[in-house]
C-alpha cells in the first residue's frame, strides 16, 4: 500500500512576489486614504472645529499605525498582515492613551502627535529593510 503525502507549502516558503504594477484605482484609493488621514491629524493638531474632525482623526489614529505595522511585516500573507496590523494599531492607540492617562497628560493633540511619531518611526525603521528585499529583523546570510 502506498501512502500519498500532501506537500505542505507555507506562505513563508514562497519567494517574495515580484513587484506588480498597481492599478490606477488602487493608487487613487491609497492616496485618498492617506490624504484623509493627514487631514484628520492636521484638524486635530490645529484645533479646527469641523464636522469631519472626529471621523478623520479616528481614521488617522487607526490607519497610521496599521500602515506602519503592515509595512514592517513584509512578506506575510495579506489577510494575516491586515489582521495583525489592525490589532497592532488598536494596541498602539490603547497604550498611548493608557500612558497619557497614567501620567496625567491626556490631550487629543498629544495623543495624535504620539501616534504620529510612533508610526513614522516604525515606518522609517522598516523601510530600509523592505527596500533591501528582506524582512525586518533578518540578517544577511
Amino acid at each position: 500500500m502506498h501512502t500519498k503525502t500532501i506537500p505542505h507549502v507555507d506562505a513563508y516558503d514562497r519567494p517574495a512576489p515580484a513587484r506588480r504594477p498597481v492599478g490606477a484605482a488602487v493608487s487613487l484609493a491609497l492616496g485618498a486614504a492617506a490624504g484623509a488621514g493627514i487631514l484628520g491629524a492636521v484638524l486635530a493638531l490645529a484645533g479646527i472645529d469641523s464636522p469631519l474632525r472626529a471621523p478623520l482623526t479616528l481614521f488617522f489614529l487607526l490607519a497610521a499605525p496599521a500602515g506602519a505595522i503592515a509595512t514592517a511585516l513584509g512578506r506575510m500573507d495579506p489577510l494575516a498582515r491586515a489582521v495583525v496590523a489592525g490589532a497592532g494599531a488598536l494596541a498602539v492607540d490603547l497604550l498611548v492613551a493608557q500612558a497619557m492617562l497614567t501620567l496625567h497628560l491626556w490631550s487629543i493633540r498629544g495623543g495624535v502627535a504620539a501616534v504620529a511619531v510612533f508610526s513614522l518611526a516604525l515606518a522609517l525603521v522598516a523601510a530600509p529593510a523592505r527596500r533591501a528585499g528582506r524582512a525586518p529583523g533578518q540578517g544577511a546570510d
